[in-house]
């Protein structure tokens, strides 16, 4: 007998529901979802209060940092109150506010090469809001081989970037999806990229792309519409420009070409 929403649920997703689009087996879909949030800053906690508030029924956060005053012009999953708090913590605490029917995952940890596979394998779809490269490569690498799609999305000081990866499936035509690797086959050189402190960042910008990436995980999970899937969406704030750029497989590239050399993140690394 398949699970039924209750009234409660009926009541809270009714604007879901009347879209034809998402109806009662789209939002019994979001229910049964397990979404991965890589990190519960800028990105992830816009993503995270949109995915609770849509009924996704668990959210895993993967988070070791701690609330800290700079944070809260642009994090607003957090309060003044929680600053020296682990963000995984007062995350939770704000997502089961807004939603207790939603179930919260933390993991107060850095993902590694030691525990990206376990903990990235236990989800169904990654929304990656991490804040360096180092993370994002092991994330797009890991969900890769543990065949989980990937919604990634990075910052700048004025500008976004969004896109969806499914590099373990095969299209219509019968050819690999592109992966991260595709689009960005290397990280930049250490220091050539400030950091977010350094540079700075408009903070209602992160609201905006944490609020598309939840878009696109609720569009991958109920399955409407045309995603972006190939396509790289690219924002400029400054000048309200909103463009799209469509990738494909790169056969040379080091992680799902032809010959590729890169292997599996080993749960025995350092």
């Amino acid at each position: 007998m398949e699970p039924m929403l209750t009234a409660d649920e009926l009541e809270r997703y009714a604007r879901h529901i009347v879209l034809r689009e998402v109806g009662g087996p789209g939002q019994l879909a979001l229910r049964q979802a397990r979404v991965l949030a890589i990190g519960a800053g800028g990105l992830g906690a816009p993503l995270l209060l949109y995915l609770a508030a849509a009924g996704v029924g668990t959210l895993g956060i993967v988070d070791d940092d701690v609330v800290a005053l700079s944070n809260l012009q642009r994090q607003v999953l957090h309060a003044t109150a929680d600053i020296g708090r682990p963000k995984v913590e007062t995350a939770a605490s704000a997502l089961l506010r807004l939603n207790p029917h939603v179930k919260v995952e933390t993991h107060g940890v850095r993902l590694t090469a030691a525990n990206a596979m376990a903990i990235i394998g236990s989800y169904d779809l990654v929304a990656d809001g991490s804040d360096n490269f180092a993370t994002r490569y092991l994330v797009s690498d890991a969900c890769f081989f543990a065949a989980r799609p990937l919604v990634t999305a990075a910052l700048g000081r004025f500008e976004g970037t969004l896109t969806t990866i499914r590099a373990h499936e095969r299209g219509p035509d019968g050819e690999l999806y592109p992966s991260y690797r595709c689009l960005f086959p290397e990280p930049p050189p250490p220091g050539t990229v400030p950091t977010c402190a350094e540079a700075g960042i408009l903070g209602a910008l992160a609201g905006a792309m944490g609020a598309l990436m939840a878009l696109e995980v609720i569009r991958e999970i109920v399955g409407f519409g045309e995603g972006l899937l190939g396509r790289l969406l690219m924002i400029d704030v400054s000048t309200m420009r909103f463009e799209t750029l469509r990738y494909r497989w790169d056969p040379d590239n080091p992680l799902s070409g032809r010959a590729p050399s890169i292997r599996p993140p080993s749960p025995h690394a350092p």
